[in-house]
């Protein structure tokens, strides 16, 4: 079964508006009639359409519309092409409430408290804090210290479980990564 172009009926109409196709090639192209298309030649059908240019579209081009032009016999091909759709941004930032800004404090405790070998960049990263907000909590230091409740920022949707996970292990790796480091340093001064 072969692919019918974005919009046929709109196609349509530029092709009859634009080409000097056979109405057989334009409607085998769109997957129309071939009455429909003498129809929207003669005005009677499609009314109010805008004509859909398919070259800008990607679907034709200009040597595919002369080559067919120019023998009648020979069917319009539409480009068949997968589109390859990427996201080069990382992660788009969400919004937080204003209610629930004030709640980055006590979710930085809970990190802190819970989860103590998260560094401090991985958990302003997380809650959406500055790294000097989460060093003062940890030292106790932070303005409000003392009015901070410990707050789960999984249950208050701050961030996903997986975001969680994600972090733990990446710390878990790195204080592996430093034990090992530490190892060799000590067996290389023993030497």
């Amino acid at each position: 079964m072969s692919k019918s172009p974005l919009m046929p009926m709109a196609t349509a109409v530029w092709l009859v508006e634009n080409t000097s196709l056979t109405f057989r090639q334009i409607a085998d192209f769109c997957k129309l009639h071939e009455v429909e298309i003498q129809g929207i030649a003669d005005g009677e059908v499609a009314k109010g359409i805008v004509g859909y240019n398919p070259i800008i579209s990607g679907q034709l081009t200009n040597e595919e519309i002369l080559l067919s032009s120019k023998d009648e016999n020979r069917p319009l091909n539409i480009i068949d092409q997968d589109v390859v759709i990427k996201n080069d941004e990382i992660k788009i930032k969400k919004y937080v409430p204003l209610s629930k800004r004030q709640d980055k404090p006590d979710s930085t405790l809970w990190l802190i408290k819970n989860h103590s070998i998260l560094k401090d960049s991985q958990i302003a990263k997380l809650v959406g804090v500055t790294k000097n907000s989460v060093t003062s909590i940890r030292n106790k230091s932070y303005w409000n210290y003392n009015n901070l409740n410990a707050k789960d920022p999984v249950a208050m949707g701050l961030f996903s479980q997986k975001d969680l996970l994600g972090a733990i292990e990446k710390a878990e790796r790195r204080l592996i990564k430093e034990k090992k480091n530490k190892e060799r340093l000590n067996l290389s001064n023993k030497t």
